[in-house]
């Protein structure tokens, strides 16, 4: 089953127009300037989506590269008009032949490669692009909160700036011993009354355990810097933690 697929990648934006990217930005903004050994100038959006980060992060003076395996996203991201640079790409075999300062995946990206191999291969990918001592910044599912809270059953409804509205049903199901929470998406979408879209897309996320986050970035050459609650990293991780961010550097 496709996933991220043109009707979907064309609500995308809408699902998540609350979603406060300026504020995000600032958060990387902070561990940058906290962790980083080096100015950070140069940034590589690794699962960039439709560049809600990498659009803020090329307003305020940084080169920004992203890069997406979804083409629907990219024209999206493209359709923006930043400064910011957008490759489609694995992020598991991604090779852009330069480096860069820091490394992002956010929005839960690294989930979404439910293999060890795949995620391996994505921090390697993100290693291979960053200079000495660069920065990786990521947020992901937090295992203990994941098992603690349990999925349910959600529905959104969006209203548009034209007048239509977007409705989307989530129903999911946890697969505990392959750490993966499987979500299924059932999205409607209208104009003046009538149905203009409709698609089904199955999400399989991955959550994590801190002990395995930290023998993966190891394995790829980084070393966990810092773990918190997701936006809030004073935040410790907890059962009341679904989404938690993680820093990592290159060694």
């Amino acid at each position: 089953m496709t996933v991220f697929g043109e009707a979907y990648a064309g609500a995308y934006d809408a699902l998540y127009h609350d979603k406060d990217y300026a504020a995000e930005c600032d958060l990387i903004e902070g561990l940058c300037a906290s962790y980083a050994q080096q100015p950070v100038k140069r940034i590589l959006d690794l699962g960039c989506g439709t560049g809600g980060h990498a659009v803020v992060l090329a307003e305020r003076g940084y080169q920004v590269v992203g890069v997406d395996r979804s083409a629907d996203m990219l024209r999206l991201a493209c359709e923006r008009g930043s400064s910011a640079r957008f490759q489609q790409g694995d992020i598991t075999a991604v090779d852009l032949g330069e480096t860069f300062d820091a490394a992002l995946i956010m929005f839960a990206v690294l989930g979404y490669l439910t293999a060890n191999a795949d995620i391996q291969a994505a921090l390697r990918a993100a290693r291979r692009h960053l200079t000495a001592d660069g920065l990786l910044v990521a947020d992901v599912w937090y295992g203990p909160a994941v098992l603690a809270q349990r999925p349910s059953e959600r529905v959104k409804v969006i209203d548009t700036p034209t007048g239509g509205r977007v409705i989307r049903a989530a129903s999911s199901q946890l697969d505990t011993r392959r750490d993966v929470c499987t979500v299924d998406y059932h999205l409607w979408r209208l104009e003046d009354g009538k149905l203009t879209a409709e698609v089904c897309e199955r999400h399989p996320v991955r959550y994590f355990f801190e002990p395995e986050l930290q023998a993966f970035l190891a394995s790829a050459g980084f070393e966990l810097a810092r773990i918190g609650g997701f936006p809030n990293l004073d935040e410790e991780p907890s059962e009341r933690t679904w989404n938690v961010a993680f820093v990592a550097r290159a060694r």
